[in-house]
């Protein structure tokens, strides 16, 4: 497996594609049960739909500012055109047709329903992965890559470079719920990503994450949860954890340029390559909280 073979199936960061999708309730099907693995189809209902676009539509803009730049917040000029875009030229139904596309599934975590993309790859010894978006985002960014990431061989790489991927909404975005008690902060939501893994059967993985996300994966190595091998983070250099002295940073950062080397992988990448010390990660401790309000992006 990874340990025996550490230069074949390392991590790579993810990519940050797609903006988050503006505020929307989050009202979808999941079969009902506790702790069991329910699938789940994304719903939203038309009068929902037709609602938020109406209340753009009303908004009551200030007078346009007189700055030429941001210098007094964002311009009126800037943020309308978005809103129209939102209110007229969005086509959320092809971005919900896109997420029904994939096998999303709900599990309930510590009282918690907790909404997860898991795309298993055809190729045997692939290795599981667990991917987490930032903040403001969602699941979402990571639709660009999990075709590349899960069949390498299909965009030009080598089948010992694929992942299982399991790609969860931090609860409070997206599809998972919101929690109704304070705790649910990186660390928490670090060993819930454990225990998730752990329930679909990855007893060895490893995690990679932007932002928040990023955050999250250095909280887990942190806490040395269950099955965790290693860590790729999208604001720091990798990290390895203790125990598992085969993921050090340089084949990380190796497996990093390997895959930029091939152009049919196209990822957006932007911390592996940096030594390490190059990122703020490990000034924000476990600063990066779920979201408990109604503004949760899908």
């Amino acid at each position: 497996m990874f340990a025996d073979q550490p230069s074949r199936r390392q991590f790579v960061v993810g990519a940050s594609v797609a903006g988050a999708l503006g505020a929307m309730p989050s009202m979808a099907r999941a079969q009902a049960g506790g702790s069991a693995i329910r699938p789940f189809k994304v719903a939203i209902p038309a009068a929902e739909i037709q609602a938020m676009q109406r209340r753009i539509a009303e908004t009551r803009w200030a007078d346009p500012q007189p700055a030429d730049d941001d210098s007094q917040g964002v311009r009126r000029q800037t943020f309308e055109p978005l809103m129209r875009y939102w209110a007229r030229g969005y086509d959320w139904r092809k971005i919900e047709a896109r997420l029904n596309a994939l096998p999303m599934f709900m599990t309930e975590i510590d009282g918690l329903d907790v909404h997860f993309i898991h795309v298993r790859s055809r190729h045997e010894h692939a290795m599981p992965m667990i991917l987490t978006h930032g903040w403001p985002g969602s699941v979402l960014e990571f639709l660009g890559v999990i075709a590349p990431l899960t069949d390498p061989t299909a965009y030009g790489g080598k089948a010992e470079d694929a992942f299982h991927l399991v790609i969860p909404s931090i609860p409070g975005f997206g599809f998972s719920a919101k929690p109704t008690q304070i705790g649910w902060g990186s660390d928490h939501i670090g060993r819930a990503w454990s225990m998730l893994m752990l329930r679909l059967g990855y007893d060895r993985y490893v995690s990679q994450g932007g932002d928040c996300g990023s955050v999250i994966s250095q909280r887990m190595a942190l806490q040395h949860v269950p099955g965790l091998l290693g860590r790729g983070g999208g604001l720091d250099a990798a990290d390895h954890v203790p125990g598992a002295g085969h993921l050090v940073q340089h084949h990380v950062r190796a497996a990093v340029r390997r895959r930029l080397a091939d152009e049919g992988v196209a990822l957006l990448v932007d911390a592996l390559v940096r030594g390490p010390g190059g990122g703020h990660e490990e000034q924000r401790d476990d600063r990066c909280h779920c979201s408990h309000g109604a503004g949760s992006t899908p």
